[in-house]
């Protein structure tokens, strides 16, 4: 009785690991099946509907095409594509003339050759909340 638990255990280890083994595989492949092809050329992924979710990214290679699955994030900043990665100051004070403030961001990492800025300035209106509400708010219920 011993023996074949343990033989069913070591079968089902054996068979998570293959499957391991196998999902890693079909990451490492960039080229895609049969593909000798070193310098991929990949477009922007491009949503299946709207404007963001899921979609697909064309790539190509000499003669060769290959459309990949991607997923374009729905809180995206369009002025500068999902595909450029950057590394962001902190906001900096709110401007009472045009009641917004700012902050910079420097280039992280271009995914899939994307032409990015190196650096990008962003903007968002200022809160109407002041820090003195929020933290009476959270002092609120300690009684």
């Amino acid at each position: 009785m011993q023996r074949r638990g343990f033989l069913l255990l070591a079968f089902l280890s054996l068979l998570a690991l293959t499957s391991a083994v196998a999902k890693k595989k079909d990451k490492v492949k960039k080229g895609g099946p049969g593909s000798e092809c070193a310098e991929w050329t990949w477009g922007p992924c491009t949503p299946s509907s709207k404007d963001c979710g899921v979609g697909f990214r064309e790539g190509t290679c000499g003669v060769q095409t290959q459309r990949i699955r991607c997923r374009v994030p729905c809180n995206w900043k369009k002025e500068f594509g999902a595909d450029c990665k950057y590394k962001f100051e902190s906001w900096g004070a709110c401007d009472g003339g045009t009641g917004t403030k700012a902050r910079q961001g420097t280039l992280k990492k271009a995914r899939y050759n994307a032409q990015c800025q190196e650096t990008i300035r962003v903007t968002k209106p200022c809160s109407p909340k002041t820090k003195a509400k929020a933290k009476a708010k959270k002092g609120k219920g300690k009684d």
